[in-house]
């Protein structure tokens, strides 16, 4: 295979040839390309091969670099426990699918897509079946992720002997929307599909209405919280803008403002940090148009019932 096929990483093109650091088993090592530590995989490339030695770049199928300080030799674990087709086929099916945010920032995830497909294959033999529980909240919350892993499926199902369930778009769009958080386990996205399900909760009690989460308010708000939890987990919410700024958007949507502030609450308690004044301030413009849509719909309902009353009075009787 060519270079050129490879998953690389790069931010400039070195001459020297790579040296082996640590032989994982036949089909991966961790080397050295110039002063950076790569995961290289490919079938028989580590089979013979010793620390020191240079390697032979023919056999390389991919090459990873990891990211967020992630440890090489771990990454390079979990790589060698798949096999390396179904590594290259998932790399290849994440680039088909477009999902080259994943392949080339955060290589984590070819890894975390790789392992749960040879999990699903292992089930699949074993004949066990797992259901999702989360379809409903997945296909809703995260429409663009689904979307992408049902491409994913497809493509996948293509090239596999066995044909995955279609069940497991889910699980491949929550490891797609995990990717945000820069973490191999999905523990955060189950955490926060759940709050996002709990504070469109707290929003409809608060004002007495039913969310449309298929409307463009609803589909912004929940992408606002979507990167609100990001920045949460990366500790980098928002922050600095001028109070006057902050004090004016609280003053000007009161009610908002409360129903923001139990959301706050709400996250502070199960994050276990707290918000700033600056997330309560967008958290409440974002409640805002919700609420002023949801007033709008609720309006031209009343507007169209009562044009359907008028017109149904005023009809000839047979």
């Amino acid at each position: 295979m060519s270079s050129g096929d490879r998953q690389i990483v790069k931010v400039e093109t070195k001459g020297d040839p790579m040296e082996i650091l640590r032989v994982f088993n036949n089909n991966v090592i961790l080397a050295r390309d110039g002063g950076q530590e790569v995961i290289l995989t490919g079938r028989g490339l580590g089979f013979q091969a010793k620390a020191g030695q240079s390697v032979d770049e023919s056999r390389i199928s991919k090459e990873f670099i990891p990211v967020d300080g992630r440890d090489p030799d771990h990454m390079a674990m979990m790589l060698a426990d798949i096999p390396p087709e179904i590594v290259s086929l998932v790399a290849d099916a994440m680039t088909d699918c477009g999902i080259t945010k994943g392949s080339a920032v955060n290589p984590i995830l070819t890894v975390a897509l790789a392992d749960h497909v040879v999990g699903v294959l292992r089930r699949l033999k074993a004949g066990i079946h797992v259901t999702y529980p989360l379809v409903a909240e997945v296909t809703t919350l995260y429409p663009d992720e689904y979307i992408q892993a049902q491409a994913f499926l497809t493509y996948l199902n293509n090239h596999l002997d066995q044909a995955l369930p279609q069940e497991e778009s889910v699980a491949f769009a929550l490891h797609l929307v995990n990717a945000g958080f820069s973490t191999g386990d999905l523990s955060y996205t189950y955490q926060m599909t759940g709050l996002i399900q709990q504070i469109l909760k707290i929003v409809e009690e608060t004002f007495s209405i039913d969310v449309d989460q298929s409307s463009v308010s609803i589909g912004r708000f929940i992408t606002h919280l979507r990167y609100l939890f990001v920045r949460s987990y990366q500790h980098q919410q928002l922050k600095d803008s001028p109070q006057p700024i902050t004090k004016a958007i609280c003053e000007s949507y009161p009610q908002e403002f409360q129903c923001a502030s139990t959301i706050a609450a709400l996250l502070e308690l199960r994050l276990n940090g707290p918000i700033t004044t600056d997330e309560v301030a967008y958290l409440t413009l974002h409640v805002a148009r919700v609420h002023e849509q949801a007033l709008r719909e609720e309006a031209e309902r009343r507007m169209e019932n009562k044009q359907q009353n008028r017109q149904e009075g005023e009809s000839p009787l047979t």
